[in-house]
């Protein structure tokens, strides 16, 4: 099959999940030059559609594609919600002998998600239209033929331990500013806490990093927008404009804010937009932010309990 053809057929698909999964995944493979699953295994014992899997939260489904020792294959209909497909698969992953890659398409879009211990999670994306590139059509022939190509040359504890150090250069700088130790140890918790909480859901609709957006703009109102987070945080059932804000009974700590500088302003929105909120996938992000600061300024930076 070629890319035109590819993409001619499905392009203009309407067709359910159910309906149009296996023929997808089927000429995505002529696509590729890679033997579909029933052809080259009849039994299904390494490379079968619909692979039975119990979910570690309890309860059976299955995986849409299985290949062995190379991922997982979940689809969702056209402009499903691919978080949650992801979210599912991962359920299935220990009874899936936890492949190395676990991939998530809505026949539009193609996202392979990496899943070795200890690493730092990547994510590589690819659009429908992107698949006439024949580096694309490499790189996803890979995650059949070589997915140890994809795994991450990053270490969740040497990233840690690097964006610690760069959190301990952000604090020296409230430091020299004339900001008291314990206070910019307390600040900068708060905004580990707010790039976690929002990567795993807790803090909703983008709301952390849609308030650095504004402040970079205008950095002298970043006191005033990081208040109005902080306090909607702290109390229960509080709210930013018409989001609520669920913590369950508030998250203290967040009481009070001191205003970074511009260039303290601009690194917090690199660490938004880079991968170190992948760390937060085997750790609670209090616990993550809490070994983060005592590894860039000491024991006795964390607020609250653990």
């Amino acid at each position: 099959m070629t890319p035109h053809e590819f993409l001619t057929k499905w392009r203009a698909n309407e067709l359910k999940e159910r309906s149009a999964s296996q023929s997808h995944f089927n000429d995505l493979c002529a696509l590729l030059g890679v033997v579909d699953p029933i052809s080259a295994d009849p039994r299904g014992e390494w490379f079968t559609f619909e692979k039975g899997a119990s979910k570690t939260s309890g309860g059976e489904g299955w995986a849409d594609v299985w290949r062995r020792e190379c991922f997982g294959w979940e689809y969702k209909g056209r402009h499903a919600n691919l978080d949650r497909a992801y979210n599912q698969l991962l359920q299935y992953s220990v009874a899936l002998e936890n492949p190395p890659l676990l991939i998530v398409s809505d026949m539009d879009r193609i996202v392979i998600r990496t899943n070795w211990t200890n690493s730092v999670q990547e994510k590589h994306e690819f659009a429908l239209d992107d698949l006439t590139d024949g580096a694309v059509r490499d790189r996803l022939k890979a995650a059949f033929t070589d997915p140890e190509s994809f795994k991450p040359q990053k270490s969740r504890q040497e990233l840690t331990e690097e964006t610690a150090g760069e959190f301990a250069g952000l604090a020296q700088r409230l430091r020299d500013r004339g900001h008291e130790a314990h206070r910019v140890a307390h600040f900068v918790n708060q905004l580990v806490f707010c790039m976690f909480a929002e990567d795993v859901g807790l803090l909703p609709d983008n709301l952390f990093t849609k308030m650095l957006e504004v402040s970079r703009s205008d950095p002298d109102r970043f006191t005033a927008h990081a208040a109005m987070l902080f306090g909607a945080m702290a109390q229960p059932g509080g709210t930013v404009g018409f989001t609520a804000i669920d913590l369950s009974s508030g998250w203290r700590g967040f009481a009070c804010s001191i205003p970074p500088a511009d260039r303290a302003i601009s690194f917090m929105w690199r660490c938004v937009r880079s991968r170190i909120s992948s760390i937060a996938r085997t750790s609670t992000p209090k616990r993550w932010a809490c070994r983060a600061a005592s590894r860039a300024w000491g024991p006795n930076a964390c607020w609250g309990s653990s």
